[in-house]
């Protein structure tokens, strides 16, 4: 479908109030026609007549011009019906846009976030949006009301006089040959001046995200350095846009200027050689206005066209991602046991290099696997294939025996639960936050979720208890306490597959068995998948894997590793050695953990 076809699909829900605008636009543009007609009447009908019957010719200038006032305020009315209604819909069309956008994000695979900033995204559904409202309020206003008045006005014009009217419109084609050359150079640069806007939105959004990185750095100057960049970039943006501007607009103000000049030699011209009336000439130049007027609303009409067309190009690049899909007959998992495979998993992140390479391994209902090994080995990799956030590429991982591929992701990921290093809070309170495991839950449920989690005591303590606002990213806790409500979270979906994705590494130690306990509760039971860095968290794991540079380099339980005195056991005695010793083995170990 191509880019028009896609903005008029926008208008089908509106169909009966844009008709309306319409009849309306249509209106006040045969409203505005009646002035001049007027004022040709009094010149060549009233005017030369006054001396043989004054009092008549009086009545009739005022019934003329009292029929004049009471169309105008049908003309203020019919404005206000367009100027309102018209707004209207292009704010409910920002609105379904918008919609469909936040609709087609949720969609979106890991792998779009990974290539744009969050900044960018939102600019693209706010300023750019608005810039498409307001395109799709004016644009068939000004197409249509300035259509429909240079038809008339140049028909009106015509039966004036016919040779003065045609020399008016021969010059026509040049104001539209001067529109189009600088119309394109003015929509490149407005476009360079979107990029640049979106910058500053991702950058802002960066720096104000991380402003207590920011503060305890002491990295204002570096921010701001980097703002700065951005803003100045913004800033030679704009110069070049706005200059494109103003040269497209004083050209082509230049023209319908000169449309005066050609009145006033050639209007003079035909005067002088009587082949124009002094009444029909003084309408002319009246009415000449509203040929132009229009004329001229079209070519600055483009202005508004082309932050429009690009603000709906932008949102057409969102909504043209390919969005997860399901594999064609894929099917709902409904009971799940617990059994996960890998059978020969490879695979990369586009172009980096390949991340796992021929992955295979079992893991039974109930049993923990701990994953642990080099920063960027693949552990973290491992974690997110299983949900499938990221397509698989060669082999297959399984569960209860059923390839992920041929299960809906929806119902896959009903089925697992994931407690990560960084914890995302919504902004809220702490009920609505534990509730995101499972939106039908009761309250006494969410209840029973904080509780297994260790979190109901604190909560109590709480001014409003669970209904206590919890601020942007959950800043008003603690990480224990927001480590632990999206514990509460996992208890309360209650899922048969766990990922623990370094859930207690940024924690310290105190904090950390405190969690454990929540944890070691929470994997009761379930399929457990642990990513860690501290060994001390997975000696009581069924089995350990270590995972070195995309492949499994050693499984079994912590006594097997340490007895293959392999890659596991030198971690291990490099972790638990005793404080003072072994400094250079110390130094390596922060290189070969995460």
């Amino acid at each position: 479908m191509s880019l028009f076809k896609r903005f008029i699909a926008y208008y089908k829900p509106h169909r009966a109030l844009f008709a309306l605008d319409m009849l309306a636009s249509l209106l006040i543009s045969i409203i505005g026609m009646l002035y001049p007609v007027v004022t040709n009447y009094m010149l060549n009908e009233l005017i030369p007549h006054i001396q043989e019957d004054y009092r008549d010719v009086i009545r009739k200038i005022f019934i003329a011009g009292a029929l004049v006032l009471l169309c105008y305020i049908l003309r203020l009315l019919l404005r206000y019906f367009v100027q309102y209604y018209g707004h209207i819909i292009g704010v409910r069309m920002q609105a379904h846009m918008r919609s469909d956008m936040f609709a087609h994000l949720q969609k979106l695979p890991f792998s779009f976030y990974d290539e744009h900033e969050t900044g960018k995204i939102m600019s693209r559904m706010t300023s750019d949006l608005q810039e498409v409202s307001e395109l799709a309020h004016h644009g068939p206003e000004n197409l249509f009301i300035s259509g429909i008045m240079i038809i008339l006005s140049f028909s009106y014009l015509l039966s004036i006089h016919v040779p003065l009217t045609l020399i008016i419109f021969a010059c026509v084609p040049f104001l539209v040959l001067v529109s189009a050359t600088l119309r394109k150079k003015m929509r490149d640069a407005f476009t360079e001046r979107r990029r640049a806007n979106a910058e500053i939105n991702a950058a802002l959004e960066s720096s104000i995200s991380g402003i207590r990185v920011t503060k305890a750095f002491s990295g204002e100057k570096t921010e701001r350095a980097k703002f700065e960049k951005g803003n100045g970039q913004f800033v030679e943006a704009s110069r070049k846009s706005y200059s494109a501007m103003g040269k497209f607009f004083s050209s082509t103000a230049f023209i319908t200027d000169v449309f005066n000049v050609i009145i006033i030699i050639a209007g003079g011209f035909f005067l002088y050689r009587e082949q124009i009336t002094f009444g029909d000439y003084s309408t002319f130049i009246v009415s000449v206005n509203l040929f132009v007027s229009p004329v001229n609303t079209l070519v600055n009409f483009s202005e508004q066209f082309q932050n429009g067309i690009t603000g709906f190009r932008r949102f057409a690049e969102i909504m043209d991602a390919k969005p997860e899909k399901d594999r064609e007959g894929a099917l709902p998992l409904e009971t799940v046991e617990g059994n996960v495979a890998f059978s020969e998993v490879s695979f990369s992140y586009g172009e980096g290099g390949e991340v796992l390479h021929n992955v295979s391994f079992s893991v039974a209902k109930g049993e923990k696997l701990a994953l642990v090994g080099s920063s960027g080995g693949g552990k973290t990799t491992i974690c997110h294939l299983l949900p499938a956030f990221y397509p698989l590429e060669e082999g297959s991982i399984t569960v209860d025996g059923r390839d992920i591929r041929d299960i809906t992701k929806d119902s896959l990921r009903r089925h697992l639960g994931i407690v990560q290093q960084d914890v995302f809070l919504f902004g809220g309170t702490i009920y609505e936050n534990i509730l995101y495991g499972r939106p039908d839950a009761t309250r006494e449920e969410v209840e029973a979720a904080a509780k297994m989690a260790n979190l109901d005591e604190y909560i109590r303590t709480l001014p409003n208890g669970y209904d206590t606002e919890i601020g942007e990213r959950g800043v008003k806790l603690s990480g224990g306490q927001k480590q632990r409500v999206s514990i509460a979270r996992v208890f309360l979906k209650n899922p048969a597959i766990l990922i623990l994705d370094e859930a207690t590494s940024a924690l310290d130690n105190t904090t950390e068995m405190l969690i454990q306990q929540s944890l070691d509760e929470l994997c009761r039971g379930r399929t457990t998948f642990v990513v860690a860095h501290r060994l001390s968290t997975v000696k009581s794991a069924d089995r350990i894997a270590v995972v070195d540079k995309g492949r499994i380099m050693e499984m079994g339980t912590h006594e097997e590793l340490l007895a293959q005195n392999g890659i596991y056991a030198r971690l291990y005695r490099l972790q638990f050695r005793e404080e003072g010793e072994g400094s250079e083995d110390a130094a390596a170990l922060g290189t070969l953990l995460l």
